[in-house]
């Protein structure tokens, strides 16, 4: 099945390029690449225009706004939109709560998650996860300091989601999540 994608999409693609535009990832990279990538994978999943503009919009409400963009979103692109990209935010708050409180949250979130964030978050995260690979291959295990959930806690977020990911929503995307978690295991 294609996923035809309208004027929305390309609404929600100028939107999260606004909201996140002075945002860069962990190594100096444009924060849009991430979404992008994210929505990417859930097309190529076989998700909607609604997984795919939530997957722009995933990490706005935690990092760019709160429940004043989540209310734009909302209003821009309906309802399931928004509850998709609320249940892909770990905080809607400034400034975030501590980061193990936040991905207690976020896994219990997981746990009662419909298939379209189920969808999201395992794009989202895979994505995460290669970016991850990539800066351990780059710089070694000091890769690690850039986080503020040392390794240890990491993986144990990353294989808490994989656990609940496995069980509720089968995808080609389980298979490369897996291989790279555990690739990143041995730094």
């Amino acid at each position: 099945m294609t996923t035809k994608l309208t004027q929305r999409y390309q609404q929600a693609l100028s939107l999260a390029t606004q909201l996140h535009a002075t945002q860069t990832r962990k190594g100096g990279i444009p924060y849009i690449t991430h979404l992008v990538s994210v929505s990417e994978l859930v097309l190529e999943d076989g998700g909607d225009e609604d997984q795919a503009i939530a997957a722009l919009l995933h990490d706005a409400v935690e990092d760019q706004g709160g429940a004043k963009s989540l209310a734009v979103i909302k209003e821009k692109f309906g309802d399931r939109v928004a509850a998709i990209v609320s249940s892909c935010s770990e905080s809607d708050t400034q400034p975030k709560p501590p980061w193990r409180d936040r991905k207690e949250c976020y896994i219990k979130q997981m746990r009662q998650a419909n298939i379209a964030v189920h969808r999201v978050s395992l794009a989202d995260k895979l994505d995460n996860l290669r970016s991850i690979h990539t800066m351990l291959k780059q710089e070694g295990s000091i890769a690690w300091k850039r986080f503020k959930g040392d390794r240890e806690q990491s993986l144990w977020f990353y294989h808490e989601l994989f656990n609940i990911y496995q069980v509720k929503y089968q995808s080609p995307m389980l298979q490369e999540y897996a291989h790279i978690l555990n690739a990143i295991e041995q730094y």
